[in-house]
């Protein structure tokens, strides 16, 4: 099997697997290839970068012990204290906030036009919702660890 970066007319870039070079030829030319965004039949091949595999005997570059992630290390005690400080304020901070699940951008903006009265709350936006807000001056912040809805706790 070939597989081949395709692109339609309108820019729309898509995959197609082929028996042979042959076989896409033979299906272009019969006007069967067609594009799954906007159905266009006037279908190329695009521009593809070969896959190359490293050599076997290829020295990878090694980092020095400061640059390396920390993934499967113990932790610094800074860095242990430093992240459990901030997860108890994170935690003492929700105490006296409400959930609003999904419904976060909604509500802050309401508080932010004088819709609502004030009130600390926290909930779930995506990052298009969290950017407006941002770009409307509605003062919002993530919060530093994840935080679990309240029906969805052990």
């Amino acid at each position: 099997m070939i597989v081949y970066d395709l692109a339609c007319h309108q820019g729309h870039r898509f995959e197609g697997w082929f028996g042979s070079s042959a076989d896409y030829e033979d299906q272009r030319t019969r006007g069967l290839l067609a594009c799954p965004s906007c159905g266009s039949d006037e279908v190329s091949k695009a521009p593809m970068a070969p896959a190359v595999p490293a050599k076997g005997n290829s020295r990878q570059e090694v980092l020095p012990p400061e640059a390396r992630p920390m993934a499967n290390t113990p932790m610094p005690p800074e860095m242990r204290k430093a992240l459990t400080t901030l997860a108890k304020a994170q935690a003492e901070a929700l105490k006296n906030s409400t959930w609003v699940g999904d419904k976060f951008a909604e509500e802050t903006r309401k508080m932010h036009y004088g819709e609502r009265d004030e009130a600390p709350i926290h909930g779930q936006a995506s990052l298009a919702e969290a950017k407006a807000l941002i770009e409307e001056g509605v003062p919002v912040a993530p919060l530093p660890f994840p935080v679990a809805p309240p029906d969805k706790l052990n």
